[in-house]
């Protein structure tokens, strides 16, 4: 259980990492309704991830299984190809990032967070962790490894929580402090959302490519 938590961390990490979804829980937790928007926000983030990474493990552990000497054909060629598609994604973000002076892009629906409901903040946090091109890789690449680990149900159930803990926690993190001390966090969360909306592009392209490299590696070991 404990090489498959720490074969996923990179990928939990790379979840973590997402400027534009802590972007919105900053905006919302600076909005009038921040505490009903903010909480349905995680709730839908971490049942995004839940459901994305059980989904993909479920899958993976009804591809024919071998010997653990033996090579995984299957199994390396899916993570080529999530780690070719990461990298893809990875170029995407560089050539996207803004050039020097240019205020950087957001999401036009940012401009209107101030104003979305519970109902609504809960289906944004889910598309953004269940359906986001990158977070969906990532968690495809978590549960191709869970699932052809030959761990039990109990095990199976223990890493998805970790990996979900992990992957949630930048998201968790502010939700949680900002209902214990709002006042104090305000000024600490709209210089975050500053820097993180300037350097968006150049984090997540980095992040893209390290994850990539690394599937493609563990892809071609595999054979």
């Amino acid at each position: 259980m404990g090489g498959a938590i720490g074969e996923t961390l990179p990928f939990a990490l790379g979840v973590a990492i997402s400027p534009i979804p802590i972007i919105a829980v900053i905006l919302m937790l600076l909005s009038p309704k921040a505490r009903a928007t903010s909480v349905g926000f995680l709730l839908g983030w971490l049942a995004g991830i839940v459901i994305a990474v059980t989904v993909f493990t479920l899958l993976s552990s009804i591809l024919p299984g071998s010997d653990a000497d033996e090579s995984h054909p299957i199994q390396g060629v899916i993570r080529l190809i999530f780690g070719m598609l990461l990298l893809l994604l990875a170029l995407r973000q560089w050539r996207g990032r803004p050039k020097a002076g240019e205020e950087p892009r957001m999401p036009k629906w940012m401009q209107a967070i101030d104003k979305v409901s519970f109902p609504t903040a809960l289906g944004l946090g889910f598309l953004l962790s269940a359906v986001n091109p990158k977070n969906l890789l990532l968690t495809a690449g978590a549960g191709v490894d869970f699932g052809s680990a030959g761990l039990d149900a109990g095990a199976v159930i223990a890493v998805i929580a970790v990996f979900t803990l992990v992957a949630a926690s930048t998201v968790l993190i502010p939700v949680v402090g900002y209902l214990v001390a709002a006042d104090r966090l305000k000024e600490p969360l709209d210089a975050l959302r500053v820097w993180l909306a300037r350097e968006n592009a150049v984090i997540m392209a980095v992040l893209l490519l390290v994850l990539g490299v690394d599937l493609i590696g563990k892809g071609i070991a595999a054979f």
